[in-house]
């Protein structure tokens, strides 16, 4: 372990530090950083940037993690005692390679926003209980494989930010009229004509269309815009992440929207 990584944990242990950032620090193994998993205290662990291929089942330890971003390795599983993170709040796991997420991954009681953004992941990579995550308020699964969508994904209520960009999606199911709350859907780049009537046909999702002044935006380009994500300054930049979205243009008059492609 170098010298600085040992630095940064003793001065988070000796100062009671809640954040710990080992971003772009060469790291391969957490189990190399010692002392890592005995900083129980901290609240939020940056380790984006790094050469990660596993996560390890110490994880668990770090009980009152509520950030925990690995944005950018090259994880290919996950232990089923992430699960155990009862606090967390912000997970970021875009960009590595995951093709599947373990059991139980659903009981994450206080999870809020969620990136699988950049990974090999379909419908058959989520365990039974994915969608028992009713606290989301923003899922990125965006650069994925999904060519469907579960109809359960209308259990998540509390969404806000739903991207689905450049997946191959051939249609959406009308329980994503159910999220009502929604405020952004990101769905080009998959293979979509029309989207579910459920999403515009009754008064009441027209209203709250209305209110919100719901959008699906066009602009292909990776920008900063993601409402949810932590600031620089608090140990999470989560870079790279795809905030790109598609007009619906007949929204205020609740007709069924159709999809409008714009090229890049």
């Amino acid at each position: 372990m170098s010298k600085s990584l040992k630095k940064l944990v003793e001065e988070s242990r000796e100062k009671n530090q809640p954040e710990v950032d080992m971003s772009d620090r060469g790291i391969s193994n957490m189990l190399d950083v010692n002392g890592l998993f005995s900083l129980s205290h901290i609240t939020q662990l940056v380790l984006s940037h790094n050469k990660l291929t596993t996560v390890p089942a110490n994880i668990a330890e770090l009980k009152n993690l509520e950030v925990l971003n690995f944005f950018n390795n090259q994880i290919e599983e996950l232990p089923t005692q992430i699960s155990s993170l009862q606090k967390l709040k912000h997970l970021n796991l875009g960009m590595n390679r995951l093709n599947t997420l373990p059991r139980g991954f659903g009981s994450l009681p206080a999870l809020e926003v969620l990136d699988l953004t950049y990974n090999n992941l379909n419908e058959n990579s989520l365990p039974g209980n994915f969608f028992y995550l009713t606290t989301l308020r923003a899922l990125y699964l965006s650069d994925n494989d999904f060519e469907i969508l579960p109809p359960d994904i209308g259990k998540l209520t509390k969404l806000q930010i739903l991207s689905l960009r450049d997946n191959d999606l051939i249609s959406l199911p009308k329980e994503i009229g159910e999220l009502t709350q929604l405020k952004e859907l990101h769905i080009q780049g998959n293979r979509l004509t029309v989207l579910p009537p459920e999403l515009v046909s009754t008064a009441d999702t027209c209203r709250q269309i209305r209110n919100h002044r719901r959008k699906i935006m066009t602009n292909p380009k990776r920008s900063a815009g993601n409402p949810w994500r932590p600031r620089i300054n608090k140990g999470l930049a989560w870079p790279g992440l795809a905030v790109a979205f598609l007009i619906i243009a007949s929204v205020l008059s609740c007709s069924v929207p159709q999809i409008i492609t714009v090229s890049p």
